[in-house]
Formats: C-alpha cells, structure tokens, sequence
C-alpha cells in the first residue's frame, strides 16, 4: 500500500530552463516526508495515521536522513494543480528506514507521467546524545502496512 501526498508547487521552485530546478526536488521531497509522517500541530484536525514522529523541539528522538537518491526521469513543467507524490516504505530496519518515492503529474492528469524516483534513509536518533535508536513499536506498526519493495532505479550503471 502506498501513500497519496500532493505537494504545490511554487514559483520558485522553478528555474530558467521551466522546470523544476533539481536542488528544489529536495525540499519536494522533505514536504512529502514532513506531511507523511511528522505529527500535525496540536489542535489542528489532520489526520494521518501515519504521521506519528515528533518534530517539535525538544523531542526525545529526531530522524536524520542518512542518504538520498533521486532519478530524474523527466522535467517537471510549472503547474497549478499539485503533483502526486506517491511514497511507501522501501525497508524497516532496526534504527533506519527507507522512505521512497514517485512523483507523479497531478491526480486526473492523462496520461499520467512518472517524472522522478527518489529513496531516502532515514536513522532514528536519541536527541541529547544523536546516538541511533531502535524504532519504537509505535512506528512499526504505523509504517508496516506501507512496506513494498524498494523503489527500482532505472539507470543504474
């Protein structure tokens, strides 16, 4: 199973060829991630399951992206709808994960283009020490139902 999170476009996130600017696929992906799984503001009335980890400061465990890798498959133009990001769980491990993506032209669009895959690794850290640490069975279970194969890059040397 896979998560659905559209992401907006800005104006600035383009850049003189009309594209989405490669440095800018970055922060795409940290807005997916953020919405996927950071737990909303309290008092807010999102609902996610998934979004479980706390980001707030002073959390006791904070994640910190141990790699990232992105295939550009295509450009992505400027539009106004937002694109879909489809994301789900590559591998659960001990104190890591991998989250990996596709991003997709936005819902309804035909024919439906897949322009970037992407993967991150993701390493639970305590705090105060940055010190690895096991994800909590809270995590498993919220992140288990979204676990497939990792994403295939395609142009792999």
């Amino acid at each position: 199973m896979r998560l659905n999170i559209p992401i907006q476009l800005r104006w600035s996130d383009f850049d003189a060829y009309a594209h989405v600017n490669n440095a800018e696929m970055l922060r795409l992906l940290e807005e997916a991630r953020i919405q996927a799984f950071w737990r909303p503001d309290e008092g807010t009335t999102e609902e996610n399951g998934t979004a479980i980890m706390d980001a707030r400061p002073g959390a006791e465990a904070i994640a910190l992206i141990a790699r990232q890798e992105i295939e550009y498959l295509t450009p992505i133009p400027y539009m106004r709808a937002p694109i879909d990001i489809e994301m789900w769980v590559g591998r659960l491990g001990g104190a890591s994960l991998e989250i990996c993506y596709e991003l997709y032209s936005p819902v309804g669009v035909v024919p439906r283009v897949l322009f970037t895959r992407a993967a991150t690794t993701l390493v639970m850290v305590t705090a105060a020490t940055g010190k690895p640490q096991r994800i909590s069975e809270e995590h498993r279970a919220a992140w288990s139902p979204y676990i497939e194969e990792p994403v295939a890059f395609f142009n792999r040397g």
